[in-house]
């Protein structure tokens, strides 16, 4: 099974959004240019500008944020003024977003100038260069990774993830009420935010109007955290594993030993997948808690269907000797 919703690709930030996302993080501090922070940025990665310093600019990557480290500051302070304007201006003439100064080096008068003439934005950064460009990729590839939305309710049960979808009023949000009175956290109900990172780990989160609530069919609007404290509720977590409730049918054959593993595929990811089929007095919840935990005993590599029916066939074996 997969999801029909369709993928979504950002292409493009501003450099006033990443830096007004990211300035904590990153400890960013705008030094100059700043009529120039409505630039953009079209790839998710970082730049140090080396090699263009010196004016070989083939293979140049202009379109992403560039870092000057101690080793282009220092390369760049033995030029005279004058290559350095010329210099600066073929950065700026090749339409780069933005330059982030590391370890609080102090721009150049020349940088400064071409900040203010030419309007490209200058930031400073207290972090070590690679330290910033290991924790500025992080957050680059954040805002640039594909992107869908799930018609269904993440919770984390135990560190695991799971998304529990279903149709329209089957019990998906009474399914996790029940789940976050035993103790467990909500990450998003009824639609769900998923973004993936590195190409092969799903986040889910929640959208910011609906961060926190749920809704509850005949009690309406249910504020999670204040009703049941702050770890009742997490912004995001990893999806390990979907779990579909459906209604039950007099033609239903469901899965008695777990031995066959079904996935559900979001955004190109296959994700473990079961489902569950929705009876009268049954404790749905409690049978979501437990398939959390199988699938956290699987991740260490333990299956007990597989043990179980390892056991059944070795005894069956002796029992024929």
């Amino acid at each position: 099974m997969s999801t029909q919703n369709k993928r979504k690709k950002i292409h493009s930030i501003t450099v006033d959004h990443f830096f007004q996302t990211y300035r904590e993080r990153l400890g960013l501090k705008l030094l100059a240019g700043e009529k120039g922070r409505n630039r953009i940025i079209k790839e998710g990665s970082i730049n140090r500008p080396a090699l263009a310093l010196t004016g070989f600019f083939k293979y140049f990557a202009n379109k992403r944020i560039q870092v000057f480290g101690s080793a282009e500051m220092t390369y760049f302070k033995t030029l005279s003024e004058e290559r350095q304007m010329e210099i600066l201006n073929h950065l700026v003439d090749r339409s780069i977003p933005c330059i982030i100064i590391s370890r609080n080096f102090r721009p150049t008068k020349s940088i400064r100038d071409i900040a203010q003439q030419r309007r490209l934005p200058i930031f400073s950064t207290p972090m070590i260069t690679m330290n910033f460009i290991n924790a500025a990729t992080l957050c680059i590839d954040n805002e640039f990774a594909p992107t869908t939305t799930e018609h269904g309710t993440t919770m984390d049960i135990k560190g695991i993830g799971v998304l529990i979808r279903g149709d329209s009023g089957v019990g998906k949000s009474e399914c996790a009420l029940a789940l976050i009175e035993h103790g467990f956290s909500l990450v998003s109900d009824d639609l769900t935010r998923i973004k993936l990172l590195d190409e092969r780990e799903l986040m889910a989160s929640s959208f910011e109007l609906n961060r926190g609530y749920m809704e509850c069919r005949g009690l309406g609007i249910v504020d999670i955290a204040k009703m049941f404290g702050i770890r009742s509720f997490r912004l995001q977590k990893r999806i390990d594993l979907v779990v579909s409730l459906k209604e039950a049918t007099p033609d239903i054959i469901e899965d008695r030993t777990g031995l066959e593993q079904s996935y559900y595929e979001i955004l190109g990811i296959k994700v473990p997948h079961i489902e569950l089929y929705v009876r009268p007095g049954r404790d749905l919840a409690r049978l979501v808690e437990v398939a959390a935990m199988v699938q956290a005993l699987k991740t260490m590599g333990y299956d007990p269907a597989k043990e179980f029916n390892d056991k059944l066939i070795a005894h069956m074996d002796s029992a024929d000797k």
